[in-house]
């Protein structure tokens, strides 16, 4: 084996990247590629690509869309799990990098690489939504005679970021919002993987954690498109920008809303670190004080994952 090492020395340098920090951060970015691609896919079929293509007749038809894209995101969470997360645990989320560095020992000094790796990866997968959706949308655009950039634009720039619903007057409401719904998806995810809780075993938790973002979609979804993910939403409304939605995008001026671009990024990074922090509070602290053992298996793996990632 060695010998046949030295021979190569491409994959010895392959390899000693794959095992760094650099590896690392690929498999963040590619597994939020994912998500965003399978999850901003199911809103342009909505949007755009069913109504354009003689399968509907109807863009963003309430209930039934919602339904589709509810468990499109849900599916999204749940593929990207599974193929990031032997490498990284798949956080896919600054909120989720940031919680578990505040209580899971997370190493502070990869939260920013980590955050801006996810954020790469979701401008990405947006714009490989944008090019397989480029007709689509230009079609609906042309019919509907739709500018990008005017206000009109909202309706084709919904198909890449959240935006508050029109019931809102303020930016508060969207920003308790997703305060909750993160609370909520950091909260779930630390109780399925407590070691002193009954946590996931057989590979299920990718899945379970889909049922988790599917629920809060339709509990919570209405409001302000249940980002709760600051890159799921900063990522592709860079690349909306850049691509002609102008204000649609950045800063996101909306009615009596302006500037509302920070709600879902500053609403998900309080809302992670509160469920984290009730989370510990208000369980594991009271599983731990009632003696309840930790699962040896889930100790175990803990200990691998913060060892490989110090």
């Amino acid at each position: 084996m060695r010998s046949r090492l030295e021979a190569n020395p491409r994959k010895r340098v392959r390899e000693r990247w794959q095992r760094t920090l650099v590896g690392e951060l690929v498999a963040e970015a590619f597994g939020t590629f994912l998500l965003l691609a399978f999850g901003l896919g199911s809103v342009a079929m909505t949007v755009a690509a069913l109504n354009q293509s003689g399968r509907g007749t109807k863009a963003f038809d309430a209930s039934g869309d919602w339904l589709l894209i509810c468990f499109a995101w849900g599916f999204a969470v749940t593929f990207a799990i599974y193929v990031a997360g032997g490498v990284t645990g798949a956080h896919l989320n600054p909120a989720v990098t940031l919680a578990r560095a505040l209580r899971r020992g997370f190493p502070w000094k990869k939260v920013g690489p980590y955050c801006a790796a996810q954020v790469l990866g979701a401008f990405v997968g947006a714009a490989l939504v944008l090019w397989i959706y480029h007709d689509a949308i230009s079609a609906l655009e042309t019919k509907e005679h739709i500018d990008r950039s005017s206000p009109d634009g909202l309706t084709t720039f919904s198909i890449f970021g959240t935006f508050p619903a029109e019931y809102f007057s303020s930016p508060w409401g969207p920003l308790l919002d997703q305060i909750v719904g993160t609370a909520v998806l950091v909260g779930c995810i630390f109780a399925l993987q407590d070691e002193y809780n009954a946590p996931v075993k057989g590979n299920l938790a990718p899945l379970v954690v889909g049922f988790v973002v599917l629920a809060i979609g339709l509990s919570f979804g209405a409001n302000a498109g249940f980002a709760i993910n600051p890159a799921r939403d900063l990522g592709p409304r860079l690349m909306a920008w850049i691509a002609g939605w102008g204000s649609n995008a950045v800063p996101g001026d909306y009615g009596p809303i302006s500037a509302y671009m920070w709600v879902p990024i500053v609403g998900p990074l309080i809302g992670g670190v509160l469920g984290a922090l009730l989370y510990d509070a208000l369980i594991r602290s009271n599983l731990r004080a009632r003696g309840v053992e930790p699962d040896p298996e889930m100790v175990e793996e803990g200990s691998d994952a913060i060892e490989a990632r110090a």
